[in-house]
């Protein structure tokens, strides 16, 4: 390369592309720049050794500035796609990826067994924009979701935001949050079941020592009172073809048990029934002892009246929480749960944003608020939930039962919020789950029940592990972030007032 050429270069031009003007006028701006940081560097007092006052002003202020990080040009960032793959985690969970003009990219996930096509909607309203401004563009389609799974477009792509953020600021996604309550995120996990007393001593043995999780959740479901005469009334009327309660049941039949809210039911506990359900936990608490924490979930379809009658028969367990009992938009239900039961009251994980919590915390109507945080606005809307719910004296627990994107979002949100208790892992048995993705620190996901903060990776701190997603794709889209230039185009009018 001649002198010319890589003169050139160093200005970021060819020869083919450029003129003697061109080259002339950059040349200017060069020498003007260059003078007028000597200038603004002598007001400031930073003084040159007389070798480095001759240099190109590039090398100047990488040498002033060396300790300040410029991964990138966050100003200059601006999102140029968004694409996809659904993974096997819980039956379809898809994660998405957004992309940048600077080659850095984010990573979220729509909230299992969502449909991706909630987030691929949004494309069309980010193609363009800065991804840093992220409250911003939150702000302008949070409209797009709801309730629930229909959250998960919306949280998805606010996770990929804070991502690339993190990425372009070169700091982790909790100090960007306002910094680090803790180190490492305590979680909770489901207790193994097994057929035989002795068999489920071993699992929680498993569970507790050799895995080292330290709070567990079970389910103390009406389903376990199948083919015990007289301990429920008015279930047969609501069984499948099986004779199960399937809480999941039915989604074509909009009447079917699984799509009926709770109080509609008028499915009712006998004492004898009640008197099986407490034999459950009994056992179970005898096995784990009264050092860890234990929580229940999952009781069945039936009304406040049954619940608090469960909650009763169940105090001398001491549970850490009785959870989701009714439908979560009851307040002054769950008001009279939580005034007549001594065992701590949880709900919140179809919740989607603040607004919708507040009822419940400015009510009191709950000791413990538990977003998930793939429904209830991502990360910042997530630790707003914390922090209003502090103020009241409300702790908070997380849900999760996602892949290990969302999973890091609610590390990095639970160690940026002080009234954090514990995070759920609902993959807890699933061998490849950890290997879907790999740390850009090294570090391990989790250790002994305890998931590892990123105290210096930018961003999320993980990498997609290609070659283990590709294994472990939904057998009904085995395609891997293909292009998706159909979701390119607006076509709608979005503004919500006249």
């Amino acid at each position: 390369m001649t002198p010319s050429q890589k003169y050139l270069a160093k200005l970021g031009l060819k020869d083919n592309d450029i003129n003697t003007e061109e080259i002339n006028n950059k040349e200017h701006q060069q020498e003007n720049s260059r003078r007028s940081f000597f200038k603004k560097a002598t007001m400031g007092g930073i003084a040159f050794g007389s070798a480095l006052a001759f240099s190109p002003v590039e090398d100047l202020i990488a040498q002033s500035t060396q300790k300040v990080s410029r991964f990138s040009s966050p100003s200059d960032l601006k999102i140029t796609d968004m694409r996809y793959c659904l993974t096997a985690v819980m039956g379809g969970t898809a994660i998405i990826r957004i992309d940048t003009n600077q080659g850095i990219y984010g990573l979220g996930e729509v909230r299992d067994a969502g449909d991706v096509r909630y987030a691929l909607m949004l494309k069309s309203r980010l193609l363009g924009r800065n991804p840093c401004n992220v409250e911003q563009i939150f702000k302008s389609i949070k409209q797009f979701g709801g309730q629930a799974r229909q959250a998960g477009g919306v949280c998805a792509v606010e996770m990929a935001l804070w991502d690339i953020c993190g990425k372009a600021y070169n700091v982790p996604c909790w100090q960007l949050l306002g910094g680090r309550y803790r180190d490492s995120i305590r979680m909770y996990a489901d207790t193994p079941e097994s057929s035989s007393p002795e068999e489920q001593k071993k699992l929680i043995k498993y569970r507790t020592e050799e895995q080292g999780y330290t709070w567990l959740k079970m389910d103390v479901s009406i389903g376990e009172l199948k083919g015990i005469p007289d301990t429920l009334v008015n279930n047969k009327f609501w069984q499948n073809a099986q004779g199960n309660l399937a809480q999941w049941g039915d989604q074509s039949n909009y009447m079917s048990y699984g799509n009926t809210q709770h109080p509609f039911t008028q499915i009712q506990i006998t004492d004898k029934g009640l008197e099986e359900l407490q034999k459950v936990v009994e056992n179970v608490r005898s096995m784990v002892g009264y050092e860890i924490p234990l929580s229940t979930d999952h009781y069945g379809h039936f009304d406040y009246n049954n619940g608090i009658r469960l909650g009763r028969v169940l105090e001398k367990y001491r549970l850490a929480w009785l959870e989701d009992i009714v439908s979560w938009e009851y307040t002054e239900q769950w008001k009279r749960l939580t005034d007549a039961l001594e065992t701590p009251t949880l709900t919140g994980e179809d919740i989607y944003l603040l607004k919708y919590f507040k009822p419940l915390i400015d009510e009191r109507a709950v000791d413990i608020v538990h977003p998930d945080l793939a429904s209830s606005g991502g990360l910042l809307e997530t630790k707003r939930i914390g922090d209003y719910a502090e103020e009241y004296g409300i702790a908070m627990a997380m849900h999760q039962a996602g892949t290990p994107v969302s999973f890091m979002a609610n590390v990095h949100c639970a160690a940026a919020t002080q009234n954090f208790l514990a995070l759920e892992h609902h993959s807890v048995d699933v061998p490849w789950w950890e290997s879907l993705v790999k740390t850009t620190d090294g570090r391990k996901l989790i250790t002994k029940g305890f998931a590892n903060l990123p105290l210096t990776a930018p961003g999320l701190g993980i990498e997609l592990n290609e070659e283990v997603l590709k294994q472990h794709l939904h057998p009904s889209d085995k395609s891997y972030f293909e292009p998706t230039m159909q979701w390119n185009e607006k076509r709608s009018h979005d503004r919500i007032f006249s």
